[in-house]
């Protein structure tokens, strides 16, 4: 069995002034979420990782290298742009509140139909696109490793996306489960790679703190 450990990266300038940030904007980390990080590979420490995968945007990455030195073995890192976070067009940069003004359409799909959420109206990548990568790669990682642990750091919009289609649920179960907050932890395992279930889901109990509303996605 292949047991994958999904990380969202800590929290930014951006996630706290709700912009969305997408696969282009990359705001600052907090330096609150350094300490945030450090909990995390602390929560992680037991766990024995064969391999660490990271979203190469700076937010990720950073991320997963901090988590990284607090792991048994320190076991390599790899950066896949598969994990990157969905691109966003002109959204990105945008405060939510002047987005759902301006792509009043648009945003309502994102919130309430992402059955239409495929980003035209934006120049965005969209629901399909996103899904369908990250979904490929890490089947493509469950193949590589049949029987390990597997750390995977990425992003808000990109997880909830990707692991519903792990998960192969309707698209609108992603609102039904809820977001997931920064520097949290959703564990999915796979006996064949293939098919996947849920063992844990937006565990931030180590974080000790009251969540935010960045667990939007």
């Amino acid at each position: 069995m292949t047991k994958f450990y999904f990380v969202r990266h800590g929290q930014t300038e951006w996630n706290l002034e709700r912009r969305f940030q997408g696969g282009n904007g990359d705001s600052e980390l907090l330096p609150s979420s350094y300490a945030d990080m450090k909990k995390v590979g602390e929560f992680l420490s037991d766990v024995k990782f064969a391999h660490i995968y990271a979203s190469p945007i700076k937010r990720a990455r950073i991320t997963a290298t901090k988590i990284a030195q607090y792991l048994k073995d320190t076991p390599a890192l790899s950066l896949r742009s598969n994990l990157a976070e969905v691109s966003l067009g002109e959204w990105e940069g945008e405060l939510v509140a002047n987005v759902q003004e301006r792509y009043p359409k648009a945003y309502d799909n994102y919130r309430h139909d992402l059955d239409h959420f495929e980003g035209q109206e934006f120049g965005g990548e969209g629901y399909t696109k996103a899904t369908n990568r990250f979904v490929r790669v890490i089947k493509d990682i469950a193949q590589q490793y049949s029987n390990d642990n597997i750390l995977i750091v990425s992003h808000g919009m990109a997880l909830s996306f990707g692991l519903n289609g792990l998960l192969q649920q309707p698209r609108m179960s992603i609102r039904e489960r809820g977001g997931l907050s920064n520097t949290s932890t959703t564990v999915l395992s796979t006996v064949d790679g293939e098919h996947y279930q849920i063992e844990d889901w937006n565990n931030t109990s180590y974080l000790n703190k009251k969540q935010d509303d960045s667990t939007t996605i």
